[in-house]
């Protein structure tokens, strides 16, 4: 497995501190973020999952922690829209560049507006998937906010 892809080469170039971690991905697993805290021995809430969504028809980019839902309400205050749903995983794929399951905040294809959920603010540090199955980046989230130019918000149900 590469270690270097669209994200970590962005994240490189910002000059944040990040480190790469690889995991066994599981593709079967039911809950993909849960699978990915459960293989590198990390809390769930510490890991952050990536889900493309649309606020009024528009992409947007969504960081949540692994073991919650997104509140599809919030997000869309978020954004000030009036509502959201998820995206299609073929959309999110042609969108990023990357496949479910590999898709990171960092590198991709087309730059969205991204939110994080506020509360991973207040951790030291935090795991993000870095542009591949099997593949997390751990940085801060204040730094992770910075890079991706997003906002914090209540987005958890």
């Amino acid at each position: 497995m590469s270690k270097t892809t669209r994200a970590t080469q962005v994240l490189a170039k910002s000059g944040v501190a990040f480190t790469v971690h690889t995991y066994d991905y599981d593709p079967s697993a039911e809950r993909i973020g849960l699978q990915a805290a459960e293989a590198i021995g990390e809390e769930p809430h510490r890991v952050l999952k990536t889900l493309m969504a649309e606020v009024d028809g528009k992409p947007v980019c969504v960081v949540v922690p692994s073991d919650h839902e997104v509140s599809m309400k919030k997000l869309a205050a978020a954004f000030k829209g009036k509502s959201a749903s998820m995206m299609k995983p073929v959309d999110a794929e042609r969108l990023t560049g990357y496949h479910v399951g590999g898709i990171s905040p960092f590198g991709q294809k087309k730059l969205v507006p991204t939110a994080i959920e506020q509360a991973s603010l207040a951790e030291p540090l935090v795991y993000m998937n870095g542009g591949q199955r099997g593949l997390q980046v751990r940085l801060d989230p204040k730094d992770a906010l910075m890079v991706l130019k997003a906002v914090a918000a209540s987005l958890v149900a």
